[in-house]
């Protein structure tokens, strides 16, 4: 997205921020609020900037021949997304598994293709499973694996309210549907 198409739909979230704080009762010409509207359109735009960015491109972008065939782990990537249906967030930690077959990415890749699915409105089922077709057809490794723990703040803040609630999802492509192969993968993550 061009910067002039960035700064055009910035101008025109920030009008609908000021309609929607007029609707739920407030001043929008309050003190405390009068930078609000742009404050809030800026970082919606921060928080969705992976619906312009190309994963895989990213992972090609530092992608090595190499012989190796033994498990590269990528744990504890923080990530931080927006549920797709309440626009709260849920956050937590990915960790990502794969086996080369051939090829290999540089490491902050791996960081990087989680923050791209991140940072779309996003349910945890689909970004577990973004994260691993990605690599999976980039890298076209002998498997990948990828287990998401987050807190969701829409089961926090509202509806059940409960807070110490972790979701874990999980997924996997080819050498990882081996009960041995994904236990060593949990295993290393612990």
């Amino acid at each position: 997205m061009s910067s002039e198409e960035l700064e055009k739909n910035r101008s025109v979230i920030t009008g609908h921020m000021r309609d929607i704080l007029s609707l739920l009762g407030e001043d929008e010409r309050r003190e405390g609020l009068i930078k609000t509207p742009e404050r809030v359109a800026k970082a919606m735009q921060h928080l969705t900037k992976g619906y312009w960015q190309d994963p895989e491109a990213i992972l090609r972008s530092a992608l090595f021949r190499e012989n190796y065939r033994q498990m590269v782990i990528v744990k504890d990537i923080d990530l931080f997304s927006l549920c797709e249906h309440h626009m709260l967030p849920f956050f937590g930690k990915a960790h990502v598994a794969y086996i080369p077959d051939g090829y290999i990415t540089g490491l902050s890749k791996i960081a990087r293709v989680v923050e791209v699915f991140a940072r779309r409105l996003q349910v945890q089922e689909r970004l577990t499973t973004q994260i691993k077709e990605c690599i999976q057809k980039t890298l076209n490794p002998m498997g990948v694996m990828v287990v998401i723990e987050a807190q969701h703040m829409c089961m926090q803040m509202r509806g059940v309210e409960k807070q110490n609630s972790i979701t874990t999802t999980s997924d996997f492509t080819g050498v990882f549907r081996e009960q041995k192969t994904r236990e060593e993968f949990i295993a290393l993550i612990k």
